[in-house]
């Protein structure tokens, strides 16, 4: 009986310990080892002056509200994707990659507005680059394939022709930084290496689908069919689709336009209005589908990093796109700002497509014929 207390002494001190040696190393991650340097009191005024300054600064060095930034940040500390450290919040933390990712600064330039070293800046930065990859499973999906509000309110002009269109999609190129030995492949329609980045996105432009990393060489429809066949790849719900430029075939799940037929909306300006049943489909798919070009240049618009040759390895340079992407759905979560381009802005500096090239593949009869219906029901009714 004695021998049992004694165990349960000892079993008691030992949780004891290892409870007392845990709080310890809670509590001295807050501690702050001697007094702060002059320089540390002038990182945090400038710190404090960075997030919780003017709004209209807080939007153009870290591209977002600062409601929006504290609620990014209070996200990633909540969910375990990033922590303070002794010497870094995570809200500085956050700050200096969106100072990478929204205006090109190097590695240096941060070292010398932040007041840290080199090896800090990088480490964190790959810590954040990390931390948005998960969260990028959480925002970048399909949220609904209801009817989405801008094409059942359009009675007449996208409803019901569009009703089970769930979204657009397309490619576009970012510069890239790669070996010379690797630059002919990653050198498409651009005269600069780029990646090739296929996105699907819905009408409220955020961003449900993005594959990053094909050679700029790469046709479109290539990367479409290898982001079709990924066991974790672009998943259309059945009965539903995406729109498509031209450069596309027809196929389940993937609705183009006539090839051969006028197309753009500047084509139809003036008193030029559609004169055939493809014509009028046409010009109403264009409309419609400049939704995944709009997130394109709100993309590009808001993230420097992505209309410039970055200095990065490939593979980071990959996971920096799904990155911007994940923040992209995540501010627009919380409401647009001065980066999201109206439809009326859009359409005054409305860029064209040159695609030159279509795609290899024949049209999926049966779904071409679908679109041949449409077609013919949307010019039937315009002419009542």
């Amino acid at each position: 009986m004695q021998r049992r207390s004694i165990i349960i002494g000892i079993a008691i001190c030992l949780v004891l310990f290892w409870y007392k040696s845990q709080q310890n190393r809670l509590n001295r991650r807050r501690v702050k080892y001697g007094p702060m340097l002059p320089r540390n009191l002038d990182r945090e005024a400038r710190l404090d002056r960075l997030y919780n300054g003017t709004e209209a600064n807080c939007l153009s060095e870290l591209r977002m509200q600062k409601s929006v930034f504290h609620r990014l940040c209070y996200h990633l500390r909540s969910r375990g994707l990033l922590v303070d450290s002794t010497y870094v919040s995570v809200e500085e933390k956050v700050a200096m990659f969106m100072r990478v990712v929204g205006h090109r600064w190097t590695n240096r330039s941060i070292g010398f507005e932040f007041m840290r070293s080199g090896e800090t800046i990088s480490r964190h930065f790959h810590t954040v680059l990390d931390a948005l990859c998960v969260l990028s499973r959480d925002l970048i999906k399909i949220r609904t394939t209801e009817t989405h509000p801008k094409i059942s309110t359009s009675t007449g002009r996208f409803h019901p022709y569009f009703e089970k269109c769930i979204g657009a999609l397309d490619g576009t190129h970012v510069p890239a930084f790669v070996p010379i030995e690797m630059q002919d492949r990653f050198r498409g329609r651009k005269l600069h290496p780029t990646q090739n980045v296929l996105a699907a996105v819905d009408f409220d432009l955020r961003f449900i689908y993005v594959l990053a990393g094909w050679e700029g060489s790469a046709h479109d429809a290539i990367v479409l069919q290898d982001a079709l066949s990924r066991p974790s790849g672009l998943k259309i719900p059945e009965g539903h689709y995406f729109l498509a430029d031209a450069g596309y075939a027809t196929r389940p799940g993937i609705l183009p336009p006539y090839r051969g037929v006028r197309y753009h909306l500047k084509e139809f300006q003036g008193t030029r209005q559609p004169e055939n049943p493809k014509e009028l489909f046409n010009l109403r798919h264009s409309s419609l589908r400049t939704t995944v070009e709009r997130a394109f240049g709100t993309l590009k618009n808001r993230f420097k990093i992505l209309t410039s040759q970055p200095f990065f390895p490939l593979k980071t340079q990959v996971k920096i796109v799904l990155a911007c992407c994940t923040l992209h759905d995540f501010i627009l979560d919380n409401g647009p700002d001065i980066y999201v381009y109206d439809d009326e802005t859009w359409y005054q500096n409305l860029p064209r497509s040159n695609r030159s090239r279509a795609d290899m593949l024949q049209d999926n009869q049966q779904w071409a014929h679908m679109r041949d219906e449409l077609a013919q029901k949307m010019w039937d009714e315009a002419q009542l």
